[in-house]
């Protein structure tokens, strides 16, 4: 992760912003394509102010510096930012958006300036219009980003991996089948045609994955898919004959990474006089808008090929339930093992979270992590978003909460589970606070919808058992999941983001189920499984509409002695049990030559 400079960076950094007439700069996290997570040469909002979390934007004037974060990370961001940062709670009440706050410093005719390519289209627009309407100027694009100005030969060289092919077995679809149905949804728009930015879109397109991102089986790249054409942009030196030859039986021409915006500026020239517009993601640059023509040439939608991808299909789903039972077992070991070594040595965050890697490594198809382990104890678990580091870590105390929130890629699917558990005597709090999540857990599970529910609808099953006791927690309820891509996918989750009403939930999708609750300084616990939505048989069809369900697929058993039966229902207890039986059956196989294991998950799934 990058090391900041400090107070140093920004002084450096205010000098640049006079060089290029800018009052106020936007520091995004994303990269040039809009991921969540990023290479490290990417890490700008992390260099210059940081705070390394997955999620927030900074904004600096030439007197003041301010981070925005949202619930996951305020404990983060408090204990990382010096004493000259402002942090922006996101959600909170009376506390302004990083936009609204950026749009208050501009008032008296400042100029706020970002790097055109770490900024959306749509963002774009809409700070500029929150701008304007407080008095400030103008937003304008920077093309030379001042962060790297400010980080020099110190930042770290873009990645230059190589990339392969998914094959077929794991894939479930044909590169060309998947151009064949783009093409044909593009042409009942009468598109001139679309261009791709979202990496884990072009991985999933194109059938290839990569390892430029940590964690994220991608690559950097572009896409222009026309009705005749395809075309990939991206370094050739990281392709292998085998891609090469992949890419040309699918129809697919290569060209340089660097010289997208050019040959966009070319494309538009040959736009035919009918209303034809090419169609980019509502998350695509403003830089690649703008290469295009701006809104003369462009349409701004939700990403066909993010939502097909959302939808799974059946290779792909055989696939998650298959990795989930291998990463289960995976789990088992390690929870298994962990308590064991507890009765005899200390063992830190991180020594724990490098064994459960130890042990994933060895179950077929493992490809990495699909995101940093979070092994936290204690208090260390009420931060939602910990990271553990080497040298910067607790020990793991046997009578406190653990939870360990993780994952792994394997070439047949993603994995992401977290459990709760306590190798000790829990408390009345701990234990009451753990069955309301898990009561929200099952109810989420045992759901049934009739067909275009979103995920916004859903949220409040979750939260019911702990509102009803004046409880909450501050993040969303699940997220989509990739097949042997990104952990965190869109368009679908369970929350109450408003952009989960926009999207129904439909058969195929791979989400997560993670209710959670947290004391700071005290406790945490968030209980994740991964859940696929189905069609179900009911007595009735109201409307004539088919009703879904939901799958669960993650094979790791709930802590028995942080369960209150006595706040149980019969049908829970049912589902529990039932549940538990489903593990056992699909994973002791794994432990033959293993007792301590075998042990444990005997005793974790017995009967309640």
């Amino acid at each position: 992760m990058a090391t900041t400079k400090g107070p140093l960076a920004l002084k450096e950094l205010r000098s640049f912003m006079k060089e290029a007439k800018v009052d106020i700069y936007v520091v995004p996290s994303e990269d040039s394509h809009s991921s969540e997570y990023i290479a490290p040469c990417d890490a700008r909002r992390a260099y210059i102010s940081g705070f390394t979390g997955s999620a927030g934007c900074v904004v600096i004037t030439q007197e003041k510096a301010a981070l925005a974060t949202d619930g996951r990370y305020f404990n983060q961001a408090a204990r990382q930012l010096s004493k000259e940062w402002i942090l922006l709670k996101q959600g909170m009440q009376d506390v302004p958006t990083w936009q609204e706050w950026t749009a208050e410093q501009s008032e008296g005719g400042k100029i706020v300036g970002v790097d055109p390519k770490l900024l959306s289209a749509v963002d774009a627009r809409k700070l500029a219009e929150k701008v304007k309407r407080r008095g400030g100027k103008d937003l304008i694009a920077v093309e030379s980003n001042l962060i790297d100005l400010v980080w020099g030969q110190d930042q770290p060289a873009r990645p230059k991996e190589q990339i392969k092919v998914l094959p077929q077995e794991y894939a479930g679809k044909q590169c060309s089948a998947k151009l064949e149905d783009l093409r044909k949804k593009l042409a009942k728009k009468k598109s001139a045609g679309l261009i791709v930015s979202a990496l884990d879109d072009i991985a999933w397109l194109f059938n290839m994955r990569g390892d430029d991102i940590p964690y994220n089986p991608v690559f950097f790249s572009y896409a222009a898919i026309t009705p005749t054409t395809a075309t990939l942009y991206i370094e050739s030196a990281k392709l292998s004959r085998d891609c090469e030859d992949h890419l040309t039986s699918n129809g697919v021409s290569i060209r340089p990474y660097d010289k997208v915006f050019d040959d966009m500026r070319s494309m538009v020239k040959d736009l035919p006089r009918e209303n034809n517009k090419f169609t980019i993601s509502t998350k695509a640059s403003w830089a690649l808008k703008l290469s295009l023509g701006g809104d003369a040439n462009v349409e701004e939608t939700r990403s066909p090929v993010g939502d097909a991808k959302a939808v799974k299909n059946e290779t792909e789903l055989k696939g998650m339930r298959a990795c989930h039972v291998r990463d289960g077992a995976a789990l088992t070991e390690y929870f298994a093992w962990l308590e064991q070594e507890l009765q005899k040595r200390e063992l830190n965050e991180v020594e724990a979270a490098d064994e459960l890697e130890n042990i994933r490594k060895k179950k077929d198809l493992f490809a990495g992590l699909s995101f940093d382990t979070i092994s936290s104890t204690g208090a260390n678990a009420a931060v939602i978003h910990y990271k553990a580091e080497a040298g910067n870590c607790a020990v793991i105390d046997p009578k406190k909460i653990y939870l360990c929130d993780s994952g792994a890629q394997y070439q047949d699917g993603t994995t992401d589970t977290t459990r709760t558990l306590h190798f000790g005597t829990p408390t009345e709090m701990e234990k009451k606070a753990y069955t309301l999540v898990l009561k929200g857990n099952i109810a989420l599970d045992v759901a049934i919808f009739p067909k275009g529910t979103s995920g916004f609808a859903l949220d409040t099953l979750a939260r019911q058992y702990l509102w009803a006791e004046g409880l909450d927690y501050r993040h969303g309820t699940g997220h989509g999941v990739g097949s042997y891509l990104n952990v965190h996918e869109g368009p679908i989750g369970i929350g109450t983001r408003i952009q989960f009403s926009e999207v129904p939930l439909a058969s195929g999708n791979v989400l997560s189920n993670e209710p959670g609750y947290y004391e700071d300084g005290s406790f945490g616990i968030r209980i994740e499984n991964i859940i696929m939505v189905k069609e179900v048989d009911t007595t009735h069809r109201f409307g004539d509409k088919p009703y879904l369900g939901f799958e669960n697929v993650t094979m790791v058993p709930y802590c028995r002695k942080l369960i209150d039966e006595t706040l149980l229902t019969t049908k829970e207890k049912k589902w529990l049990n039932d549940y538990h039986r489903d593990i056992f059956s699909k994973t002791h196989g794994f432990f033959e030559k293993d007792s301590v294991a075998m042990k444990w998950l005997e005793r974790e799934t017995q009967k309640i």
